[in-house]
């Protein structure tokens, strides 16, 4: 059943999908909570994005909101990985502390997916032995990011945002959480990602590189816009709320028609590396870095981007947006 309540059930929520304008309330800011970690870490080319413990990243968020920010996008990542049968207390008690401090004055997403978990990296569990083993175990994975999905939930988590491409994760997670008595959590799909050149700074920061092969199994590939749109009008009939195209730049031709396909709000992510890009080219001098970011923020806009994954969004009301 369709639920479009969930995206009205709040100030925030409603801000996040307005249609008639582009505000601040329609940039997401990304966050980076490491376990086991005394200090904050430097990203390389990611500005004031940084890894942080948990102490720093309550002080973090409480700049931010004065800032302007009033959306979250957070990556949990854990000091102990594995394979399989996740524990993700870290992930659980970095929400709950974040929602007890902030409450309502905050939208907070929580990135969900496997790639900081695991040992080797990639964003699902693998066959250990038979026929299929060094293979994806798909069922598994999916119950893997349903149980994540529902405990971030249940811990507080505005919204839930599975970004692992993993075929029918949409699904498995929407009918978790409507098992769990949690229906009213919206879910923002990463509905289209490509298996891009973009990601460095992010894995640096998510500690999250493969450790064998690549992604191009579950990630679409970049030359493919057929795939590309299905992939989101799939995430969009498995109970998706939101939709998004990742890396924002290099996908930018796919905003329109996928919510021409879908009747959804779609956004876009201005990956890592894109955002590195305007950094390293402001420190040699090249660009202006404000001029350069509001340009790009422009043009998502004009692709009919509804809202933004921006490490620049705690820049917005410095910028006058």
């Amino acid at each position: 059943m369709k639920r479009p309540m969930r995206l009205r059930q709040n100030r925030l929520m409603r801000d996040l999908v307005a249609e008639a304008r582009f505000t601040r309330g329609q940039l997401l800011q990304p966050l980076f909570a490491v376990e086991g970690i005394a200090a904050d870490q430097p990203i390389t080319g990611l500005g004031e994005t940084a890894r942080q413990p948990l102490d720093s990243l309550l002080k973090r968020i409480g700049a931010d909101l004065e800032a302007g920010v009033t959306q979250f996008l957070l990556f949990p990542v854990p000091g102990t990985k594995g394979e399989s049968g996740f524990r993700p207390d870290f992930a659980a008690k970095t929400i709950g502390e974040i929602k007890k401090r902030f409450g309502s004055d905050l939208l907070l997403w929580v990135d969900t997916c496997l790639c900081s978990l695991t040992s080797h990296g990639h964003c699902g569990v693998f066959h250990a032995k038979g026929a299929h083993a060094g293979q994806l175990d798909l069922e598994a994975t999916r119950a893997e990011l349903a149980n994540l999905a529902k405990t971030y939930a249940a811990a507080g988590a505005d919204g839930i945002s599975p970004s692992d491409m993993m075929d029918g994760r949409v699904a498995a997670i929407r009918s978790a959480l409507d098992g769990a008595g949690l229906g009213e959590t919206p879910i923002m799909s990463y509905s289209t990602k490509f298996s891009s050149c973009f990601y460095g700074p992010f894995r640096e920061a998510a500690d999250s590189a493969p450790k064998f092969g690549d992604r191009k199994a579950y990630q679409i590939d970049a030359r493919n816009r057929t795939d590309a749109i299905e992939s989101s009008v799939r995430c969009a009939e498995e109970g998706a709320d939101l939709l998004m195209v990742k890396p924002g730049m290099t996908s930018i031709d796919l905003i329109l028609p996928i919510h021409e396909a879908t009747g959804k709000p779609v956004g876009a992510y201005q990956v890592s590396g894109e955002y590195a890009s305007l950094t390293l080219l402001a420190e040699k001098g090249l660009v202006s870095f404000d001029d350069a970011l509001l340009e790009t923020w422009a043009v998502f806009k004009r692709a009919g981007a509804q809202y933004l994954i921006t490490y620049g969004a705690r820049h917005a009301k410095r910028l006058g947006l």
